[in-house]
């Protein structure tokens, strides 16, 4: 009886034990999935105050009319990616061609003194830094969630359940990160 006892009590500490680990992992993956909902947010506005700010240049800058197809080309290849690595690399294309159109507008002293072109930029730059923000959360929740599927116990069931590792989201360009 103490046998069959014993037994018992060990089906139901490993039965607790396990749904504690599924809970955690399925917990972490939340978080990873609130933190890049909070970014695709972010970049949601960023995409929005980029036509302004493009068509503001375009009555200043005519002629640079590569430089302004290109800024709306990447903002449409970033709007079209979903998964993070895609995102990722359209972000970088988008962060290279915005900073081509501000290279433009420095061209341009009545550009530069425009309120309009001044309010966008001022608030690109405020909107650039909470998104600097959102993917250090991010990828502090995927630094949390991979370690918790890559850590025994949790990656005998990380693995049972098909839980992956997630992405961080970086910056692979090295001069993007001297900006």
């Amino acid at each position: 009886m103490n046998t069959l006892l014993i037994l018992a009590a060990t089906f139901i500490l490993l039965a607790f034990v396990s749904i504690f680990i599924y809970n955690n992992l399925v917990k972490q993956r939340n978080l990873v999935q609130e933190a890049w909902s909070i970014i695709d947010v972010m970049l949601k506005k960023r995409y929005d105050l980029i036509p302004n700010l493009v068509e503001i240049v375009k009555g200043y800058a005519s002629h640079e009319k590569e430089t302004l197809e290109n800024v709306v080309a990447a903002r449409k290849n970033a709007q079209k990616a979903t998964d993070v690595d895609h995102k990722k690399l359209a972000e970088q294309n988008l962060n290279q061609a915005m900073m081509n159109l501000f290279a433009v507008a420095e061209s341009y002293p009545d550009l530069k003194a425009n309120a309009n072109f001044q309010q966008l930029q001022t608030d690109l730059t405020v909107l650039e830094t909470d998104l600097e923000k959102s993917r250090r959360y991010y990828n502090g929740a995927v630094r949390v969630y991979n370690t918790t599927v890559e850590s025994f116990p949790n990656n005998i069931f990380a693995n049972m359940f098909r839980f992956v590792k997630s992405t961080f989201f970086e910056l692979d360009n090295p001069i993007e990160r001297q900006n």
